[in-house]
C-alpha cells in the first residue's frame, strides 16, 4: 500500500509538473513566433512605405512641368524620407537573398537619387531636361516593380509565417484541451483509487468494530489487501481469541456450577445408594431366596455400580482435582498404561474366545526430555483414549500408541490411532461435549474428560478421523509447565 501510495503521489506531482511545463514551452515559443510576426509587419510596413514615397516622388516628377509643381525643399525631404524608409530596412536581420535584393534596390534608389538631381539642376538644354526625366521617370517605375517583388515575397513570407504561428497555437490550444480532459479523468481515477482502497477498508474494519461491539464475535472481514488486509487479519485473529476466551469463560463457570451441583449430588446420593447396594447383596446371599429374586439383585447391584460410575466420573469431569507437577518420562506412563491394556484386550479376547484380535503396537522415541507433569492424569487420558480405540474395533484390529517431541515448539506428542469404524464430520464436532457419546452404552464422559485434563496439564489435543478407516488422537503436553498449577 506505502508503494501504490507513493506512486499515485509521484503522479499527481508529475503531471501539474509537465503540464507547466509544457505550458511555460508553448507560451514563449508561441511569444517568439508572434515577435517574429510582428517584425514581419513591420518589414512589410516600411517596404509599402517605401513604395509609397517613391510613387509620391514619380508624382513629383511629373508635376514638375505643371503650375502644380512642388518646391525643391518638398523633393529633397520627399527623397530622404525614401532613403531613411531603405536604411532602416538593414537594421533587421535577413537572408542573403533579401539582403542581396535589398543592396541592389540601395543600389538603384543611389541611381533615382542622381536621376532627380540631374533633372531638378539642368536649366540649359530643354531636350536634354526631357530625356533626364525620362530617365528618372523609368528608374522610378523600376524600382517601384523591384520594391513591389520585395514586398510580394515579404507577403507571401508573412502569410507563411502567419499560418505556422496560428497553427502553433492551435496545436498547443489541442494539447492543453487533452491535458485538461487527462487531468480530469486523472482526478476521477485517482478519487476512485482512494475511495476503492481507504475508504472502503476504512468503512468495513468501522463495521466491524461495529458489529463485534454488538456482541457478534462470529463476524470475520473478508477481502482486504495489503496494510488492511494485515489489520484485517489481526482483527479476525482478536475476534476468534476473544471468542474462545469467552468460550472458555462460559465453560470454565459452566464447570463450576457443574462441580458445585455434581459434589452436592454425589453427597445426596452416596449415602441413600450405598444403603440400598447393602441391602441388595444381603438379600441376594440369603440362603432360601429364590433364583429370580437373587437375578433381580444381582441386576440392581450392577445397576448401582454404574450409577456410582458414572458419579465418579462426572465428579472427575467437572471437579477434577489440581495437578501436582513432576519431572516425569512420558514413556514410562505410556509403558504403565499399555500393561493395563494389555490385560483388558486379553479379557476381551477371553470372552470372545474366537475371531480376530487386537494387537498393541509401541513406537516410542528413547530420546524425548523428562517433562514436567501429573503422571496420574496423563496415565488417566492414555487410559481413556485406548479404552476409546478399542471399543471403536469391532472385530479385530491395531491400536498404535507413538511417541515423538517438538522442542522447538516445547512439547512432546503422543499419538493414538486405531483401525475402528471412526465418527462422521457431525460427530466430529461434538465429540468433546459432556454427555455426547457414539457409544449405545457410553456416559458421553470420557474425551470431555481427556479435554479437560488436558487443558489443566497446559497441553493440546487434537485428532483426525476417516468414517469406516480410523481415528488417530494426539496429545501435545508441554515440557515445561505453563499457567498456574502445583509443583511438587
Amino acid at each position: 500500500m506505502k508503494k501504490k501510495l507513493l506512486i499515485v503521489l509521484l503522479i499527481l506531482s508529475t503531471v501539474p509538473v509537465l503540464v507547466s511545463a509544457y505550458v511555460i514551452i508553448s507560451t514563449g515559443k508561441a511569444t517568439r513566433s508572434l515577435h517574429t510576426l510582428i517584425q514581419l509587419h513591420q518589414v512589410a510596413n516600411l517596404r509599402e512605405k517605401m513604395r509609397d514615397q517613391i510613387i509620391l516622388l514619380q508624382h513629383d516628377l511629373q508635376l514638375k512641368q505643371t503650375r502644380n509643381a512642388r518646391d525643391l525643399d518638398t523633393l529633397v525631404s520627399h527623397v530622404e524620407a525614401m532613403s531613411n524608409t531603405l536604411n532602416s530596412c538593414f537594421h533587421c536581420h535577413h537572408s542573403s537573398e533579401v539582403t542581396a535584393r535589398l543592396d541592389g534596390l540601395l543600389e538603384g534608389t543611389q541611381i533615382y537619387k542622381q536621376a532627380l538631381s540631374r533633372v531638378y539642376t539642368i536649366r540649359a538644354n530643354k531636350i536634354r531636361l526631357i530625356k533626364e526625366e525620362n530617365n528618372a521617370f523609368m528608374i522610378g517605375e523600376n524600382l517601384i516593380r523591384e520594391v513591389d517583388e520585395i514586398l510580394n515575397l515579404t507577403n507571401l513570407k508573412l502569410e507563411k509565417k502567419t499560418q505556422m504561428v496560428l497553427g502553433g497555437i492551435d496545436r498547443s490550444k489541442n494539447v492543453l484541451i487533452i491535458f485538461s480532459f487527462l487531468i480530469f479523468f486523472l482526478v476521477i481515477g485517482v478519487s476512485t483509487w482512494f475511495y476503492i482502497n481507504f475508504s472502503r477498508p476504512i468503512s468495513a474494519i468501522v463495521n466491524a468494530t461495529n458489529r463485534l461491539k454488538e456482541g457478534n464475535l462470529d463476524y470475520r472481514i473478508v477481502g482486504l489487501k495489503d496494510e488492511f488486509g494485515e489489520v484485517a487479519r489481526s482483527f479476525n485473529e482478536m475476534s476468534r481469541s476473544l471468542e474462545e476466551t469467552m468460550q472458555k469463560m462460559m465453560r470454565t463457570e459452566q464447570m463450576a456450577v457443574m462441580g458445585e451441583m455434581a459434589s452436592r449430588l454425589a453427597h445426596e446420593i452416596k449415602n441413600p445408594i450405598t444403603g440400598i447396594k447393602l441391602a441388595a447383596e444381603a438379600v441376594r446371599d440369603e440362603a432360601d431366596l429364590p433364583e429370580e429374586f437373587k437375578d433381580l439383585c444381582t441386576s440392581t447391584i450392577t445397576q448401582i455400580k454404574n450409577i456410582e460410575k458414572l458419579m465418579k466420573g462426572l465428579l472427575n469431569f467437572a471437579k477434577p482435582p489440581t495437578p501436582h507437577l513432576e519431572r516425569e518420562n512420558i514413556n514410562s506412563i505410556i509403558d504403565t498404561t499399555f500393561s493395563t491394556m494389555k490385560v483388558l484386550v486379553d479379557e476381551r479376547a477371553k470372552k470372545r474366545e474366537q475371531g480376530e484380535p487386537v494387537i498393541l503396537v509401541k513406537e516410542l522415541d528413547d530420546d524425548l526430555p523428562p517433562i514436567m507433569t501429573d503422571a496420574s492424569q496423563v496415565h488417566q487420558i492414555l487410559l481413556n483414549l485406548m479404552l476409546n480405540a478399542l471399543d471403536a474395533i469391532s472385530g479385530g484390529g491395531t491400536i498404535r500408541v507413538r511417541s515423538s517431541t517438538s522442542p522447538e515448539e516445547g512439547f512432546v506428542k503422543v499419538e493414538i490411532s486405531d483401525t475402528g469404524y471412526g465418527f462422521s464430520a457431525q460427530e466430529a464436532e461434538k465429540i468433546f461435549q459432556p454427555f455426547y457419546s457414539t457409544k449405545r452404552k457410553g456416559t458421553g464422559l470420557g474425551l470431555a474428560i481427556v479435554k479437560r485434563l488436558t487443558d489443566l496439564l497446559g497441553g493440546k489435543i487434537r485428532f483426525s478421523s476417516d468414517e469406516g478407516v480410523g481415528t488417530t488422537f494426539t496429545i501435545c503436553l508441554p515440557i515445561e509447565p505453563q499457567g498456574s498449577v502445583e509443583k511438587k
